[in-house]
């Protein structure tokens, strides 16, 4: 339901009878809530919100938010919890367990089908079809995910576990969740009943001094990580798992958790798309292990990728998001992120940046650097890594969107507003409109007869009694003009990125210091993928001048490079031969030192 991004439609407070209303509601619908926990869900003086929104699919849905997150959703008159809730309160809700690479799937909206539920030595909690249920992973309580249970237990195990099992209303990381602060799960240890206890206790003695046999049901203190049991381990839960989710576990696995031979062994055995998710935790892991240091953070995941990850490829293979499971790097990212690797922040729309790296994480200690590359040429290339960079200019589209102005003007073509279009399909758009309506002029065929629709849509009330005919280029630049400004920004080995307005330039100025001394300021870096820190070891090393950042005043998230002295000539040479960036989109370089001058 959330997989896409919605539209916020009202904001308000909700007041003290609503409050209590509201609190009615939810303690009918979770009875299991005490009245101590209701009147935290709930508060009476803290601020609570209720968000009016539409689902990309049309429904209106209502979104109860407290501390800046959202903590219920209302559909047809249904009250939901967020993941948000579930995790303050994780046993609220039945819950099924599943593999964590299946996270990614219901993510992007997909169903839980029951081969990716993972049956406990306890059995299956006992629900009835329609019955509302958190989903879990294994080896943590924490709810990830609401469902709604499309047949009931006794069904589920009558259907031999084959069939969609859920259907998923919301996840973590989908656009509720990063409607609120965006914070990851916690980890919860998985809850061991009195009778697991037991038979447990029991099979303690039996299985001393012998070696211990691969189950689908490993004990809850084994639920740690799916990566931490071997694929011999996991063989025997095939037929559980589904065939499907199962090579998804193993292509999920860090490189360094099987050994080199075996994975010599099974190279012909896996799909190619599993090669690739393999080749990308190996670069993953080796890039963080042997290239990136604590002084290089931030690094933005454009740069991470094309130049740090790139770098510890092998020879002979390339790396290829698309033809992986992930298909967006963000996504593999995201992943990461989820086991606690790493943690990105996005700075801008498609511009993410990584901003910590958990260094003692398990994963990156075990990783072993693959034959080839010697810890020598590690170390170099890490020395050597701000002089190196791999940077790619983005490709960047001007797009236009409908506006409700010009909305009469292209709904005959099927368009609404909102509609995004190129100016070569505004262009097309137009000439068909014209044709079709008859509007060339018949004496001169280079001026276009405006009719009342185009009057009302391009035309100023001052100028609706002067103006009856249009030359072909005024109206169509007249069009562009009135539909809203976009544009589209495409990064190497990631997805096109939409954003509304124009593309900021990058900004270059001279300020003046103390003493009449002068710097060199470079602001909206980020924008076209590149890192501000690199920029100014770069500059730095180029220019011998001390060079800082610092917050850009005024801009959310951004920050600016300063070096000493006025620099646009190194600094128009570094963006317009080295990075290959078009003039258009550097505003600024005018401003350069004239030669033979004293600086």
């Amino acid at each position: 339901m959330f997989a896409r991004a919605f539209r916020v439609r009202a904001n308000t407070n909700i007041k003290g009878s609503d409050r209590r209303k509201l609190r009615s509601e939810v303690a009918a619908a979770f009875p299991t809530l005490s009245t101590e926990q209701l009147a935290e869900l709930v508060p009476n003086k803290e601020e609570l919100n209720v968000i009016k929104i539409h689902s990309h699919k049309g429904e209106a849905i209502t979104v109860y938010m407290n501390h800046r997150n959202p903590i219920l959703f209302e559909l047809e008159k249904v009250l939901y919890p967020t993941v948000y809730t579930l995790w303050v309160y994780p046993d609220l809700l039945p819950a099924f367990v599943t593999w964590p690479p299946v996270l990614q799937k219901l993510a992007g909206g997909a169903d839980l089908m029951l081969p990716g539920v993972v049956v406990p030595p306890s059995g299956l909690p006992q629900v009835q079809r329609g019955t509302l249920c958190a989903v879990t992973l294994l080896g943590n309580r924490a709810p990830v995910a609401v469902g709604v249970a499309t047949m009931s237990t006794e069904e589920m195990l009558a259907a031999g576990m084959k069939g969609k099992g859920f259907a998923v209303l919301h996840t973590h990381l989908d656009h509720l969740w990063e409607y609120g602060d965006k914070s990851s799960p916690p980890t919860l240890a998985p809850l061991v009943t009195d009778s697991a206890a037991k038979e447990s206790a029991g099979d303690e003695e039996e299985l001393q001094g012998k070696e211990p046999s691969s189950s689908c049901s490993p004990e809850p203190e084994q639920h740690v990580d799916i990566r931490d049991l071997s694929l011999k381990d996991r063989d025997p839960c095939a037929e559980l798992l589904g065939e499907e989710e199962l090579h998804e576990n193993r292509a999920a696995e860090p490189a360094e958790h099987a050994s080199t031979e075996h994975q010599q062994g099974a190279e012909d055995s896996r799909t190619p798309q599993e090669q690739m998710d393999a080749l990308f935790n190996q670069c993953f892991f080796h890039a963080l292990k042997c290239k990136v240091k604590k002084s290089d953070l931030p690094l933005l995941t454009s740069t991470f990728l094309g130049s740090h990850m790139v770098s510890c490829c092998p020879t002979g293979k390339q790396l290829d998001i698309k033809k992986s499971s992930y298909k967006k790097f963000s996504k593999f990212l995201q992943c990461m992120q989820h086991q606690r690797i790493l943690q990105v922040k996005e700075l801008s729309r498609g511009v993410e940046s990584i901003v910590d790296v958990d260094w003692k994480h398990p994963d990156i200690r075990a990783f072993a650097v693959p034959e080839g590359f010697s810890s020598a040429s590690a170390a170099q290339d890490s020395k050597s890594e701000d002089r190196e960079q791999v940077y790619h200019a983005p490709e960047i589209i001007p797009l236009y969107g409908v506006s409700t102005k010009m909305l009469p003007l292209f709904q005959e073509s099927g368009h609404r507003k909102g509609s995004i279009l190129s100016s070569s399909e505004v262009r097309n758009i137009i000439i068909n409109y014209v044709k079709s309506n008859e509007l060339v002029d018949e004496t001169n065929k280079n001026f276009v007869k405006v009719n009342a629709i185009l009057c009302d849509c391009l035309l100023d009330k001052s100028e609706q009694d002067e103006i009856s005919h249009l030359k072909w280029d005024e109206l169509l630049s007249r069009c562009l003009e009135q539909l809203q400004p976009l544009h589209q920004v495409s990064f190497s080995g990631q997805e096109p990125v939409v954003r509304k307005g124009n593309i900021e330039p990058i900004d270059i100025s001279i300020a003046q210091r103390s003493s009449n001394k002068k710097v060199t300021i470079i602001k909206n870096l980020e924008l076209y993928g590149l890192d501000p820190q690199c920029v100014a070891n770069t500059l730095q090393q180029k220019v011998q001048a001390s060079a800082t950042i610092s917050p850009a005043p005024g801009a959310k998230d951004r920050v600016q490079v300063q070096i000493q002295g006025n620099q646009i000539h190194h600094l128009a040479k570094m963006l317009l031969e080295e990075y290959q960036l078009p003039r258009k989109y550097i505003q600024g370089l005018e401003k350069a030192q004239k030669l033979g001058r004293k600086k």
